[in-house]
């Protein structure tokens, strides 16, 4: 889990089209972003994750958000896709990625929502939403929860606010719309991966 010189930031390119999510990627590798969230909800998924897979999985973490059952883990496991990321607990959507070799990122809310996710195999819990439960709800959940599981804060992290989150113990965070939007310019891509390197190279300085 704890390579040297990880940034455990995930970017999330929801609604990415093919036609962008080259430049976009490649900027953010650019930037210092090693995990690339494609969501299932993005046009055209199929077509732009192998696509990013082709050109930069050799170097970069990749694969899908939004994945909700195991016929889409298979698709993407048969792509090389490297990272499976949920909303939700699904036991099946977990032990098939791990089956699969993939790393997954499920999303949960609750300890019981936590607790089954860690039964069934996952050392990575994605809490979601973030921003409406509150950086003292996560705080006491991850209270119950072993050491040894990553937790990544996911849902209104901003380059603003993820030091509190990494401070109260989380090991990442999935940054959605403040580092890419749907249809933004590849100058803004630059621009919110800038500040989101930077707020958590600043919080390990």
């Amino acid at each position: 889990m704890n390579l040297e010189n990880e940034i455990p930031l995930i970017a999330i390119l929801r609604g990415i089209k093919p036609e962008e999510v080259l430049e976009h990627i490649s900027i953010l590798a650019e930037e210092g972003f090693q995990y690339i969230e494609i969501p299932l909800n993005s046009p055209e998924w199929e077509k732009s994750i192998p696509l990013a897979i082709q050109h930069y999985g050799n170097k970069l973490k990749i694969g899908a958000g939004t994945v909700l059952n195991q016929q889409n883990v298979e698709k993407l496991a048969a792509m090389n896709a490297k990272i499976i990321v949920t909303p939700n607990i699904n036991v099946s959507v977990i032990k098939s990625s791990l089956a699969n070799k993939m790393e997954i990122y499920p999303g949960c809310a609750t300890a019981t929502e936590a607790f089954t996710a860690i039964d069934a195999g996952a050392c990575n819990l994605k809490i979601f939403p973030t921003a409406p439960l509150g950086v003292n709800y996560v705080k006491s959940l991850m209270s119950v929860i072993p050491k040894d599981i990553a937790i990544y804060a996911v849902g209104g992290v901003t380059p603003q606010n993820l030091h509190e989150y990494l401070s109260i113990g989380c090991y990442g965070a999935g940054l959605g719309n403040d580092l890419y939007r749907a249809g933004q310019s590849p100058e803004k891509t630059r621009e919110n991966a800038k500040a989101f390197i930077s707020a958590y190279i600043a919080f390990k300085n």
